[in-house]
């Protein structure tokens, strides 16, 4: 199923950026399609499990046209494979030791964005900010043996039991983009405004009720055509 959603998400929103830049209107006629890649760092801010923020990769399409006076219009999707680490303990102690493991967890999906720039220095120099939808896959483990460990600070919540994080998740965005008219570096902030362990409360875990915010800091290159 989420694997359908981001085929449809990319398919929508390549046509949009393909058409919008094949039309090329707007004010002072600029509308620049480009390419993507960089690095993210990612957390989910949560009282309810202890986590470590890894680094992880995104890359994608995107399109930037001037809208009006000194700001710029920009849409696009990236594609994202985030890596992030959940603390827990063997259910199952050797000789009474317990073991205790940070279990690494792979996100991947995809990423529409809808942002506002302001040109500081127009072509060269910018701020942007607006909101952004993420499709996601679960929280999926990297090693099957850590699938029962039991999450830090629970009894019966295991390291699988918490795979099924929510598809669908509201991101607000603000960042920075320098360089040249045809080649830039993006730094930015993403914090998730809705609740990304939200799926895991329909599972009634110990009769939890499960909070987390996600949180990403991205470094990436654009290559404007």
């Amino acid at each position: 199923m989420t694997i359908k959603h981001i085929i449809f998400v990319t398919v929508a929103v390549c046509f949009c950026t393909v058409s919008q830049a094949q039309r090329n209107t707007g004010y002072d006629n600029y509308n620049r399609i480009g390419i993507q890649g960089g690095l993210s760092i990612f957390d989910i801010k949560t009282n309810d499990l202890i986590t470590e923020s890894r680094t992880g990769v995104t890359g994608g399409f995107t399109t930037r046209g001037a809208f009006r006076n000194n700001f710029d219009f920009i849409y696009g999707l990236n594609f994202l494979s985030n890596q992030i680490r959940v603390r827990g303990v063997n259910s199952l102690p050797t000789g009474g030791v317990l073991d205790t493991q940070l279990i690494d967890y792979t996100i991947i999906g995809a990423q529409i964005n809808f942002l506002l720039s302001y040109n500081i220095v127009k072509k060269h120099l910018s701020i942007e900010a607006g909101p952004m939808l993420n499709v996601n896959s679960k929280m999926e483990l990297k090693n099957e043996q850590f699938e029962n460990y039991i999450i830090e600070g629970y009894t019966t919540i295991t390291a699988k039991n918490v795979e099924d994080i929510s598809t669908f998740n509201g991101v607000g965005y603000v960042g920075v983009t320098a360089g040249l008219e045809s080649f830039r570096i993006i730094v930015n902030y993403q914090y998730g405004f809705t609740n990304i362990l939200g799926n895991l409360n329909k599972k009634n875990l110990e009769n939890k009720k499960f909070k987390g915010n996600s949180s990403t800091a991205t470094v990436a290159a654009v290559i404007y055509f």
